[in-house]
């Protein structure tokens, strides 16, 4: 892909390359911000769409669903594509298809429709897919192995920076204006059509820059000279099978938490705004900014867990923390005003460490089955598809009631926390 000379290849591990990959490495590093800014915009999406295409609640989820199937019907194909084209290929591909799938939001909005936008964020979530399918090691791998953990966890870090950052951005697509279904039904059709067209056409501006950004920064990846990392066992030969590795119990167990921490994120973010509103009695803008609190929150958490963890085993510090997070839960079910919007602000700070937590336990001592293994976890991401639509369901089935609706996320710390307790545990074969 590189047009003034071949890629360099190197073996993964070579602890030469530190200072000389630092600028290949930031360019890595903006990935994590970018598919972080995804994510978080798509919580800023759900209640504007649910406006701008006269949405319930369930159908509003069905933006979650997009990205997050495009996560599980990716998984291996991603894998397949990054063997066979290598990293950098694979980043280049992956920014590109995140780039149209933003672009297409401008005939979503000229035309208002909602099948559109599902398509361009199914596209969006392809090309997230290929982004952190190949991201992720390539972080790990490019320089010296003693410093791979901290690599990682420097560019998660700029993956939760976009959290707060997002909602800055949230403040040119959210109109601050909204009407029940009863002042629709009093508008005549030109005046109601115009109202949802105007509501739509405001993501039109920030996704073309953010389509702009995701090709310019292709286009240095497609310039830029980077090394072509090969890994293999020691004997040249791949290890390990996609099958096999559910023998391991404590793999099956992660796979399950996983799933359900990823639909608890996506369920809470989703409808924060939405419980701000109804719950806190705060308006949109004011709900986005508390949202921007979340994601704050989220990103503290990061590095406080990070802390904690040196003294405190993963394991019992997940457990802790999803028992936290179900008295949180409680509170969004049957609190009321803005503390509500408190603990769904503090399930932010204590949902940070979960996904990493329960990536690492899960393939813990699982040796050649590692790559089948991690494979595994990462499908598990479509719980983010499946949960909120649940959620959207139940909040429908009570007469739009927002908190009820927490009580899937509930249900979802409970599992985790059992794996925390008594899943994580390796059993000998």
């Amino acid at each position: 892909m590189n047009p003034t000379s071949a890629p360099e290849v190197i073996a993964s591990g070579d602890p030469a390359a530190g200072k000389k990959y630092l600028v290949p490495f930031i360019l890595v590093v903006s990935l994590f911000f970018l598919w972080g800014m995804a994510h978080n915009l798509d919580s800023i999406l759900i209640p504007h769409l649910k406006k701008a295409c006269n949405l319930n609640n369930r159908q509003s989820t069905l933006i979650d669903t997009s990205v997050f199937l495009a996560y599980f019907l990716m998984a291996i194909p991603a894998g397949v594509i990054l063997k066979k084209w290598g990293y950098k290929s694979t980043m280049i591909t992956g920014l590109l298809a995140f780039a149209f799938g933003a672009f297409l939001f401008v005939p979503a909005a000229n035309n208002l429709s909602y099948i559109t936008f599902l398509v361009a964020l199914f596209i969006i979530g392809c090309g997230l897919t290929l982004l952190e399918t190949s991201a992720n090691p390539y972080a790990t791998i490019l320089g010296s192995p003693d410093k791979a953990a901290w690599r990682l966890n420097l560019a998660a870090t700029f993956n939760g920076l976009a959290a707060p950052l997002a909602t800055v951005v949230g403040r040119f697509i959210l109109s601050g204006k909204s009407h029940t279904q009863e002042e629709l039904a009093a508008m005549t059709d030109a005046v109601r059509n115009n109202y949802f067209l105007t509501e739509a056409s405001t993501v039109k501006v920030p996704y073309i820059i953010l389509g702009t950004v995701l090709v310019s920064v292709a286009v240095l990846f497609y310039f830029m000279k980077l090394p072509e990392i090969k890994t293999t066992s020691k004997d040249g030969i791949s290890k390990g099978s996609f099958l096999g590795a559910l023998k391991h119990k404590h793999l099956r167990w992660a796979v399950v938490a996983q799933f359900f921490y990823v639909g608890a994120q996506v369920c809470v973010t989703s409808f924060f705004i939405r419980a701000a509103q109804q719950a806190g009695g705060f308006d949109e803008y004011t709900a986005l900014y508390y949202l921007g609190l979340y994601g704050t929150l989220f990103l503290v958490g990061r590095f406080v867990g990070t802390i904690l963890l040196r003294y405190i085993a993963s394991n019992s510090l997940l457990a802790i923390y999803a028992v936290i997070s179900v008295l949180l839960s409680i509170v969004a079910i049957f609190g009321d005003g803005a503390y509500v919007v408190y603990a769904l602000g503090g399930l932010g700070f204590f949902m940070s460490i979960m996904f990493p937590t329960i990536f690492a336990l899960g393939i813990d001592g699982i040796g050649d089955d590692t790559k089948p293994g991690s494979s595994w976890l990462i499908m598990s991401i479509v719980g983010g598809a499946i949960l909120p639509y649940a959620m959207g369901t139940l909040i429908d089935m009570n007469h739009d009631n927002i908190q009820i609706g927490y009580s899937i996320p509930l249900v979802c710390y409970l599992i985790i926390m059992l794996f925390g307790l008594k899943g994580y545990k390796i059993v000998a074969r």
